[in-house]
């Protein structure tokens, strides 16, 4: 796993909550519209339907209830960016929990209902200093929220991909917080001052080893929209791909991300 840099991006907590709020509603909102046969769809995750995939997403966000009913830890032993770089790590457990929680969940609108209840309760009743165990180490709860935003972010285009017609909102600032969070780990994967991505209007990093660009046009530079993005830090997109099909505009001798994404799988 990458060290994680010391100096990290600040997020608005409240904004924060607001934004993992605004989307699991709008994720709640869309699901509850599903016929069975869209439900029974296929994802491009492993196998997952869109059952299984709407109740992941549920799963993702009762993550905080989970970590909140353990022992706080003594002390804060992770930072916001070692989160991206540990979450492989459980994915056979997460495969397996989300197939169980899906076949005793046959209520997807009254299960997100529940969820998005709960979570209101405990925003309410704990600070977002309260320290959480999770699969990255100890977090704050505000900045463990800020990787809810990802999940949201992330499986809410997963869903829309999956059924035909579905248009799910994202909310802006949970794409905002879902952009720069996976830009800042680039850095963190790739270190340096040589190439500068930009995902406009969201999120611009230096990274890649190199002479430094200080003044002027950078000499390498990989420009994005969010959502591209996303898919390319997440392994839905490939860097190829994204570049044939000019989502990706990449110029410079270390513009070439390929070898570097995704972020996350």
């Amino acid at each position: 796993m990458p060290p994680a840099k010391k100096r990290t991006r600040t997020y608005d907590p409240a904004r924060t909550r607001t934004a993992v709020l605004a989307q699991l509603g709008n994720v709640r909102e869309a699901v509850r519209t599903l016929t069975p046969g869209q439900l029974a769809l296929p994802t491009r995750l492993g196998g997952w339907t869109v059952r299984e995939l709407a109740a992941h997403i549920g799963m993702a966000v009762t993550a905080v209830g989970r970590s909140l009913d353990l022992p706080e830890p003594a002390r804060q032993d992770a930072v916001l960016l070692d989160w991206p770089f540990a979450t492989s790590a459980s994915s056979s457990a997460i495969d397996d929990f989300t197939r169980r929680l899906a076949a005793r969940s046959p209520d997807l609108d009254a299960y997100l209902t529940e969820v998005e209840q709960s979570l209101v309760r405990q925003l309410e009743e704990h600070p977002g200093t309260r320290l959480l165990a999770t699969n990255a180490g100890a977090l704050p709860l505000a900045d463990y929220l800020v990787t809810r935003t990802v999940e949201l972010v992330v499986h809410t285009d997963d869903l829309n991909a999956a059924v035909p017609g579905l248009d799910v909102p994202l909310d802006r600032q949970a794409l905002a917080a879902c952009t720069r969070l996976l830009a800042d780990a680039l850095a963190v994967r790739a270190p340096g001052g040589s190439t500068e991505v930009r995902v406009p209007p969201y999120a611009v990093v230096q990274c890649v080893e190199g002479p430094r660009h200080t003044r002027g046009t950078p000499p390498n530079v990989v420009e994005t929209d969010p959502l591209t993005w996303i898919r390319l830090a997440t392994g839905r997109l490939a860097w190829k791909d994204a570049v044939a099909a000019a989502e990706v505009r990449a110029s410079g001798e270390r513009a070439d991300l390929g070898g570097l994404l995704p972020l996350m799988a």
